[in-house]
């Protein structure tokens, strides 16, 4: 009868510790209202804009490689992508380039696409139709929290989704909270953070869908995690206190009898 009572109360506990740390499938999810979206036309394009700080690899080419080589001679080695070195140019605080024979040239706040315009209109002064090739050297972008390898991962391409970024930190752990990601940007000396749920589809027509160089991403621990992490070094000792639960409250229902 004792043995009996013990495996029923045993059960009894096992139970309440496992439902009481089961996460739903609300919290688990991406994309929950995916099915009831339809197809989606006429998707925005999205170009990252140019900051201070940023590192630009700029060639600059044209059919007289003479009148060219001036502009091709501060080279760096390109950090996206490990390439040899390329021309390089440090946008500085106030958003120039110094650029040679052309002097101080605003750069920052123009997308890649409107500073090829305007540095072929500038250029076009000193060189007969030259050819650029430009991007953002020194793009990254850091994971942190509740992913499975959080970290500062470079980025080769000229744009990157949360979801991309998500992927190399080897997605997130059953522990992050899907329902508010916390993305931290800057732009133009202004910080802001920002909430994204990636269980709903509409985040991806969120100006955070994209992400900018330098965006934090972080992912933080959901309450199972929290209250688990209260527990962590006592579990063996909250579950010898509960094995010594169930034998006394054994002995008192037998002795009761």
């Amino acid at each position: 009868m004792k043995h009996i009572l013990r495996q029923k109360l045993a059960v009894i506990v096992v139970f309440v510790l496992l439902f009481s740390s089961c996460a739903s499938r609300q919290d688990m999810i991406y994309y929950q209202d995916i099915d009831n979206q339809g197809v989606q036309k006429g998707l925005s394009s999205y170009e990252i804009k140019i900051q201070p700080d940023d590192v630009l690899s700029l060639s600059i080419y044209a059919d007289d490689a003479e009148a060219v080589k001036s502009f091709n001679l501060n080279l760096a080695p390109d950090m996206s992508t490990g390439a040899n070195a390329r021309p390089s140019y440090l946008v500085d605080a106030n958003g120039y380039i110094d650029l040679p024979t052309i002097g101080k040239f605003k750069i920052s706040g123009l997308s890649r696409s409107e500073a090829l315009q305007a540095l072929e209109k500038e250029l076009s002064k000193y060189i007969k139709k030259p050819t650029i090739s430009l991007r953002i050297s020194n793009f990254k972008i850091a994971v942190q929290g509740e992913v499975n390898a959080p970290g500062v991962f470079p980025i080769v391409s000229e744009r990157v989704t949360l979801m991309e970024a998500i992927s190399m930190a080897k997605d997130l752990t059953i522990y992050g909270k899907r329902n508010n990601i916390l993305i931290i940007r800057e732009l133009d000396g202004v910080r802001s953070y920002n909430r994204v749920d990636i269980t709903k589809v509409s985040f991806m027509n969120s100006p955070f869908y994209y992400l900018s160089q330098n965006d934090v991403v972080y992912v933080e621990p959901n309450q199972n995690k929290i209250n688990g992490s209260a527990i962590g070094p006592s579990t063996t000792f909250i579950f010898s206190i509960t094995g010594i639960l169930i034998s006394l409250a054994t002995l008192i229902i037998t002795s009761s009898k």
